[in-house]
């Protein structure tokens, strides 16, 4: 059975009358019988009886024809959803991140982007920074975005947007009446820390305090930056976290800068090299320009 026979079928069945329908379809009139013939053959039962009078659907050609009618709707979903899918406008694009990633420009795109792609569904996953990679590899996600991401033949990577670090401190802490902070007086200090085991950027911010000449005494570690601001506040030591984390204010701590050389915390955008269809660079392109205008609100 093809879509060609129900369209047939259903032809005749509004028309009731085969030289009718086959007047509204442009073919001739014994084919079309012809097909309808075949087709009663296949499904094994009378659709139509037929006199020398009238044309009327039997009891099983009324079902039928309900039949009929939604798979050629369904049918031509499915085509106007592949075309849209491949012009880009329609589809799924599954997003790999940390959640402390929405708190800067990123979550003004996915807004953006929903509202120019109504019919994208974009699926947001948080997982932890490993995850993600194993994830994008496996083509389970579609983009990931990372600090700190790890050099991988496979995957392309280029900077979302720019970001420095800030200080976290208890609202009581000795230095929180300070400016800025040297890196290098936080040696006696317990640090409340981003995972090491799967994390780069918490590795760098690591390496970042043993160039200024300690080695952190890190009392607890967290999978996302946002988490470091509670046990900031909690009291269970001070943090190091992105600066657009340090935009979700905490009424028990304080934000304070580095002295020298700004640690960044840029922030990366990943996806494989054989999967970038345009869906994927719709939503890049998007992410680029938020960025972008994200800048220029800033300055």
């Amino acid at each position: 059975m093809e879509l060609r026979h129900l369209r047939y079928f259903v032809a005749v069945a509004r028309h009731l009358s085969f030289t009718a329908a086959a007047e509204s379809l442009g073919v001739a009139q014994p084919p079309l019988s012809q097909q309808i013939r075949d087709l009663e053959a296949e499904v094994g039962t009378a659709l139509f009886e037929r006199t020398t009078r009238r044309v009327s659907l039997t009891r099983a050609g009324v079902d039928f024809h309900a039949q009929a009618l939604d798979i050629l709707e369904r049918s031509g979903e499915a085509m106007e959803r592949a075309r849209a899918i491949g012009a880009g406008v329609a589809g799924i694009v599954n997003v790999g991140l940390t959640g402390s990633m929405l708190a800067g420009p990123l979550g003004r795109a996915i807004r953006d982007f929903a509202m120019i792609y109504p019919d994208v569904d974009l699926r947001i996953h948080e997982m932890s920074p490993d995850r993600q990679i194993s994830m994008l590899k496996a083509g389970q996600t579609d983009v990931s975005f990372l600090r700190s991401p790890p050099p991988d033949v496979d995957l392309v990577s280029e900077r979302a947007w720019c970001e420095t670090v800030t200080l976290v401190l208890p609202r009581g802490h000795r230095l929180a009446r300070r400016g800025a902070i040297d890196l290098a007086g936080l040696d006696r200090e317990a640090f409340v820390f981003l995972r090491l085991s799967d994390s780069l950027f918490a590795k760098h911010l690591w390496q970042c305090c043993v160039n200024a000449g300690f080695v952190p005494n890190i009392t607890h570690q967290v999978v996302e930056a946002a988490s470091l601001t509670s046990l900031v506040a909690a009291g269970l030591g001070i943090a190091i976290i992105p600066e657009f984390v340090a935009r979700l204010a905490h009424a028990d701590v304080v934000y304070r800068p580095f002295t020298g050389q700004p640690i960044r915390a840029d922030v990366y955008a990943l996806w494989s090299r054989e999967k970038s269809g345009p869906l994927i660079r719709s939503f890049l392109d998007i992410v680029r320009s938020t960025t972008i205008a994200n800048i220029r609100n800033d300055v």
